[in-house]
């Protein structure tokens, strides 16, 4: 079991910016991916940025051109800018790969608050 973790979250105005950080208890050696989810009130948990151990990225649509996502091994974290009113949710870390042929691995966080006040 690898435990996850975030920190980071909390209250800004619109405009600002946060940095969320996550760190897994031990790095799997592996075809891996880490990566941040958000899930606001009322909404589905959507994919927010990921990166894979390549450094191979994906961002939504939202994100695209306001976050950046760096990893380093088992730690990953996400700069956000620009932070808008609708950008408001959990943010769940997510840590999910191969750790050996054919058997999968899938973790998440508890999740950090991110508020954005208009």
């Amino acid at each position: 079991q690898v435990h996850v973790e975030e920190s980071g979250g909390g209250w800004v105005q619109a405009g600002g910016s946060l940095r969320l950080s996550c760190t897994a208890s031990r790095n799997i050696v592996g075809p891996t991916t880490m990566g941040w989810f958000r899930q606001a009130p009322g909404k589905e948990r959507e994919l927010v940025a990921d990166i894979n151990n390549f450094g191979f990225t994906t961002y939504s649509d939202a994100a695209k051109g306001r976050f950046a996502i760096l990893r380093d091994k088992n730690t990953v974290s996400l700069q956000m800018n620009s932070l808008r009113f609708d950008d408001t949710a959990v943010y769940y870390c997510n840590y999910r790969g191969e750790h050996a042929v054919g058997s999968f691995f899938d973790f998440w966080g508890q999740g950090t608050q991110v508020t954005v006040s208009s």
